[in-house]
Order: structure tokens, then sequence, then C-alpha cells
């Protein structure tokens, strides 16, 4: 990975364009999305960038461009059109400190504008390193689709609500809660367009301590596990790696699949972690079903010779799924 991806705060932070044309105002629309003060730097400009001027969203500078003129920045964008001069001014910029992105010369490029897609304040970002656009293009299509049009305004009602959560659900509770937000009927209300009724569903269950009692249940899933490379796991395994609170792995040698789970979640890798080096499988069983009983979501991974004979015993309701597609 040769760029770490971040969100960087860009609140009454300097972001310098240098250029005056069409390039310039494709870096411009993209940073009117923060709040960053925005300068451009170039002998004149194209209309559209004038106009952001005369309306006091973004200032212009026409002089000389010395280190001077990028010193203080978080961010410098260079397009002027002319990849020799670009070249020339990305070496000035070094010299102040400030990141640069020098547009289509990727090697001179210490940050990369990935694609978006905006549900402020949800913004999922998509990069490729330069190596694939197109393909960062078709998983932000993709994504566009999965996440309806005003799931922004539902987190941030949720950003609002933190405070009264922390205050009124107890932190046993909060998980399963916001679980419930997010994958049950708030969020389906939210998304058909009944946003009124879902806000007053969340604050009810606020002031109630919690989401509903038919609701937030604990869960067992037993992943069938074929090949241990987190890269080859199915949608549906992903997204319960995702929901886990506990992830048992039956093998050691299942432990990258680990990734894939929230940071937070609990973790035992039977024979390496401390005193399961003699679990079987009905040693296993147990931990998940004590797990489950207190509403938690447990991961179990187990071998695929194994898996039907891990999910005997275990409730009704179970799930079991393949790691990998067949």
């Amino acid at each position: 990975m040769k760029f770490f991806p971040m969100f960087l705060r860009m609140a009454d932070r300097d972001v310098i364009i240098v250029g005056g044309g069409e390039t310039a105002a494709q870096k411009a629309r993209l940073m009117l999305k923060s709040e960053a003060r925005i300068t451009f730097v170039a002998p004149d400009l194209d209309e559209e960038l004038q106009a952001l001027v005369d309306e006091g969203r973004a200032q212009h500078e026409r002089g000389p461009i010395t280190p001077e003129t990028f010193k203080g920045a978080a961010l410098v964008f260079v397009g002027s059109g002319c990849p020799g001069l670009d070249a020339s001014i990305h070496a000035l910029v070094r010299t102040s400190g400030a990141l640069v992105n020098v547009v289509d010369q990727p090697d001179l490029c210490e940050a990369n504008t990935p694609s978006l897609v905006d549900r402020d304040p949800l913004v999922v970002a998509i990069g490729t390193e330069g190596a694939a656009p197109v393909l960062a293009r078709q998983v932000k299509t993709h994504l566009e689709q999965v996440l309806e049009p005003k799931l922004g305004d539902l987190v941030a009602l949720a950003g609002r609500l933190r405070g009264a959560a922390a205050q009124h659900v107890h932190k046993d509770k909060r998980r399963a809660f916001w679980r419930w937000v997010w994958a049950d009927k708030p969020r389906q209300l939210h998304a058909r367009g009944a946003e009124r009724e879902a806000a007053e569903l969340i604050k009810t269950a606020i002031q109630n301590g919690g989401a509903p009692d038919d609701a937030g249940q604990g869960q067992i899933t037993v992943i069938s596990v074929g090949a241990a490379d987190p890269d080859l796991m199915t949608l549906r395994a992903v997204q319960r790696m995702q929901e886990a609170d506990l992830i048992i792995a039956a093998e050691p040698a299942f432990a990258p699949i680990f990734e894939l789970a929230r940071r937070d979640a609990d973790r035992i890798v039977v024979g390496k972690d401390h005193g399961t080096s003699d679990w079987m499988l009905s040693d296993q069983r147990k931990a998940a079903i004590a797990e489950l009983e207190d509403g938690a979501r447990v991961v179990w991974l187990v071998p695929a010779r194994e898996a039907e004979r891990a999910a005997f015993g275990l409730p009704q309701d179970v799930e079991t799924i393949p790691a990998v597609m067949s």
C-alpha cells in the first residue's frame, strides 16, 4: 500500500489550486464539498472559477509562484495544463513542505483524490493508487446503487443522538441498539421516505433504554472454510464477520480471516489462545451458545469437512454459509 487512506479535517485550512482552466475546476468542485479555504494561483481564470472568486467562495492570486505561495497550505493541486511547468511547480511545493497532487503525473503525487460516494457525513472513498481508475468508477457506481440517496440524513441524525443514546442506553445494549438502527426498521422507514417516523422510532427506543425486545437478538453463523484466504470470502461471509461480537476460529490457519472483522470484536483461535489447546468442537459450541444467550452475534469459522458436525446441537435458527463461492 503506497497511499494510506485517511480523512483529513479541512475546515479553515488552505487548499491551493494551481491553474485556471477545466483541470483546476475539477479539483475545485471536489474541494467545495469541504470547508477548506480555496485559492487559485494562475494568471487568468475561466468563467466558472472567476464566478467562485466573485461570490467570495475562493481567492485568486496572480503573482509569481514561489515556495512562499504554498506556505501553510494543507494541500496543493497542480494542474496548469503544461506537464513541464507542473513538474517545476511540484519542486517548489515540496520545498514548502505541503502535500501535493500533480494532475496526471502520479509519480509526482503525495496525495491522491479518490472516487467518492457522498452521503455526507457518510463518505466512502475508493482508490486504486492510479492503477485502475475505470475500476474505481465501477465500484463507485455499485455503491451509489447500494447506499440510499438520503442515508446521509440518517447518519447525521444518529450523530446528533449519540449523546442521548450514551446517556439512556446501557453500554452492554448500545451495540445492539445501533445495529438495530442501521439494519432494521429505522433505516427501512427512512429509506422509503418516512424520515419523521424513523426519527421518532429511534428517539423512543433511546428513551426506553435500547432496541425493542424483538430486535437485536443474538445469532450464530457457522462459516464453512475451505481456503483461509480473506480475498476469496463471499459477501455474506464478510458481512457476518463485520457484524460479529465474537469470532471463533477452529484452526490457527484461519486467523488471516480476522482481517475482515471489526477491530473491537473478540477473537478466539482454538489451539493458540490460552486455555483452548484441548478444545473440541463441543467446547467451541458451548462457548458460542453462551455468547448467544447474552445477545451476542457469533461467527464460528470451521473447516468445510466439519461444518455439518459443528452445526449439530446448535439452535435451529443457526446460519451456515460457505466462506467462498463454490
